[in-house]
């Protein structure tokens, strides 16, 4: 009902009458009063005057189910949405819904992670309203051999996403960090369950840094706010985010990984460059050739041989 009522306010400028509220959505005026008032604890600014009605002056910068929900027009991602202020981990909660059967495209965001974690569990700062928390499950008909895929996918997602909402161009580190002028400003990390020759489900959970400040974030990373200048709207992110998303994932169902993997190359700031790849307690050198169709980093070797790496860490040397 909130959202029926933030959709007729938000269709004018001006005042909306209590009473043609009231009678379009076929309640009481002391219901609507009642959400007004919710409303207004949520952070919305709304005005009342008498004989004028209600008028909208101001949203609140929260991700909120109905506001990520309003004009997103997918028909997968994002259909069911669970928002929270505060969670350990949008990876954990999707853990826990996706074990209790949450459709594919459920959508899971936070405000802030107290447990935030990267790859290798490592931390992922997450400061209250400032950047994207969120993950997402799917549910994908392909073999566990092929879900590194959508770490890709989700990667090229992310970069045209930004283009499109703050016009930053964003380049792709191996294996799964977004960069801006090689300073880091987001990560995915995936977790499959999956059988033998059956992927259960897939939580692909994804970090970005939005309108973080420069003096809170470390000397290796960036946020957009940084970048552009000024604040970039996250809600609006988090939706181009989720249609590209959407929609380079049926082309993976209807084309195949090809098309991803061409748009993924096109990111990449690690191929054609020297690289050194840390694996547990060995690293390897070489330079960084190509990206195989597993999303293995394929590099050369200063002998010539042409070794297919799988994870690690990746500095570039040059």
């Amino acid at each position: 009902m909130q959202n029926k009522i933030l959709g007729l306010l938000k269709k004018k400028e001006g005042y909306v009458s209590g009473e043609d509220i009231s009678a379009h959505l076929k309640i009481s005026r002391q219901a609507l009063w009642k959400h007004i008032q919710e409303l207004k604890d949520k952070g919305y600014l709304i005005e009342a005057v008498p004989h004028l009605g209600y008028r909208l002056s101001a949203s609140p910068d929260k991700l909120f189910e109905f506001e990520v929900a309003r004009d997103l027009n997918t028909t997968i991602l994002g259909k069911k949405i669970f928002y929270f202020e505060t969670l350990s981990s949008s990876m954990d909660k999707a853990m826990e819904l996706g074990v209790s059967g949450a459709a594919s495209g459920t959508l899971i965001m936070t405000e802030t992670q107290t447990k935030g974690r990267g790859r290798l569990g490592r931390v992922w700062f997450s400061p209250k309203y400032k950047g994207l928390y969120f993950s997402l499950i799917l549910r994908p008909d392909m073999l566990p051999t092929q879900a590194s895929i959508l770490t890709l996918l989700s990667a090229v997602s992310i970069c045209e996403a930004i283009k499109e909402v703050s016009g930053i161009d964003a380049q792709i580190k191996w294996p799964n960090d977004i960069l801006v002028h090689n300073k880091k400003i987001g990560g995915i990390l995936t977790q499959i369950t999956a059988e033998t020759d059956k992927i259960n489900f897939v939580n692909i959970g994804i970090g970005i840094n939005v309108n973080n400040d420069k003096k809170a974030l470390i000397s290796t990373a960036t946020s957009l706010k940084e970048q552009k200048k000024e604040e970039v709207s996250r809600i609006s992110l988090l939706q181009e985010i989720l249609r590209r998303m959407e929609a380079n994932y049926l082309a993976l169902n209807k084309k195949g990984s090809g098309p991803i993997l061409e748009k993924w190359r096109q990111y990449a700031t690690t191929l054609g460059r020297r690289v050194k790849i840390y694996c547990r307690s060995k690293h390897i050198e070489g330079e960084a050739v190509d990206i195989d169709t597993d999303g293995s980093l394929l590099l050369r070797r200063d002998s010539g041989f042409v070794e297919k790496v799988s994870a690690g860490d990746v500095v570039h040397c040059r």
